[in-house]
């Protein structure tokens, strides 16, 4: 049997991270979704996931790095080590590589009280949008055994949520979805809050004015006082992200439960001026700063801007 580590391409001493990111990249390029009709890509992808599914779980990761091969028999090496006066080196070297017959000679091929024993649930790796993730997806799956299936991902979900789904959903062993999100060209996202940046006219930030703001709902009037300036940031409470549940129900409805929206103000200037807008602003900062107006001349010279 392969080892786990080098299936996923880590050192034994990898961090959670590095095995999380090294199982992204393989699934992704080994997903039967991404290579249809390529039994060799679907056989790789199972073995991926499986030594993901070891490598992830930090106990049967200890398990496997001290029995290797047999680490799901570990309770039962080391409750018959504990019971019986023996320890799992006195067992013929069963570790990573390889079985003796000691196990099957002490267990019978089978788990303390003829159990089977099975392997952790299965991880599928999804992507999904930003507006997906707000309002809940459905994806089709292909699974280990070949069946697709269509999952349903409920509203809430964030870059690394795990869903889980149950035998009675599959009709076979419980799963988990573990959920990547998509960068949004246009909003961010910290935890259950959305941040977007609205541009202004500099006219509206100096006098006021209605400004419209996007939601993922649709979008939503916000008057700003006058003399808003650049950066100031607007709440709008209860437009954000929903919160994670196990139900796929529309956002919409849950409005009480979302994080909030944040709006910040880029105030824009225009990129050109006529020259009745160039007066007026020459006149208000000349008001502002107790200078002369944009027809006066001080001690006889022109200032630069008044130069053509």
């Amino acid at each position: 049997m392969a080892n786990y580590y080098d299936t996923l391409g880590v050192d034994k001493g990898a961090s959670e991270k590095d095995i999380r990111a090294a199982f992204r990249r393989l699934a992704r390029q080994h997903h039967p979704d991404v290579n249809e009709n390529n039994p060799a890509a679907e056989e790789k992808f199972k073995e991926i996931n499986e030594a993901y599914t070891v490598l992830s779980d930090k106990e049967s990761r200890r398990k496997y790095d001290r029995y290797g091969d047999d680490w799901k028999h570990a309770d039962h090496f080391e409750q018959a080590g504990n019971g019986r006066g023996f320890t799992f080196t006195d067992m013929g070297g069963m570790g990573r590589g390889g079985r003796s017959g000691i196990f099957d000679q002490f267990f019978g091929g089978m788990g303390m009280g003829g159990q089977d024993f099975r392997p952790p649930p299965a991880e599928y790796p999804v992507t999904v949008t930003l507006e997906e993730a707000f309002s809940g997806a459905a994806r089709r799956l292909q699974l280990q055994d070949g069946r697709r299936l269509e999952v349903k991902i409920p509203p809430g979900v964030d870059d690394g949520s795990k869903v889980h789904i149950s035998a009675e959903q599959s009709y076979g062993g419980d799963f988990y979805l573990v959920v990547s999100v998509k960068e949004h060209a246009r909003f961010r996202r910290q935890g259950k809050d959305l941040f977007v940046d609205v541009d202004v006219p500099v006219d509206d930030a100096v006098l006021g004015g209605e400004l419209t703001v996007p939601t993922f709902t649709g979008k939503l009037a916000l008057t700003i006082p006058k003399g808003t300036q650049n950066g100031r940031r607007f709440r709008l409470a209860g437009q954000g992200m929903p919160a994670l549940s196990s139900s796929a129900r529309s956002a919409r409805s849950d409005v009480a439960h979302r994080g909030d929206l944040f709006a910040t103000v880029k105030v824009k200037l225009p990129s050109e001026f006529t020259d009745e807008e160039i007066d007026m602003f020459k006149g208000l900062r000349a008001k502002r700063i107790g200078g002369p107006g944009p027809d006066e001349k001080e001690n006889g010279k022109t200032t630069p801007a008044d130069e053509e």
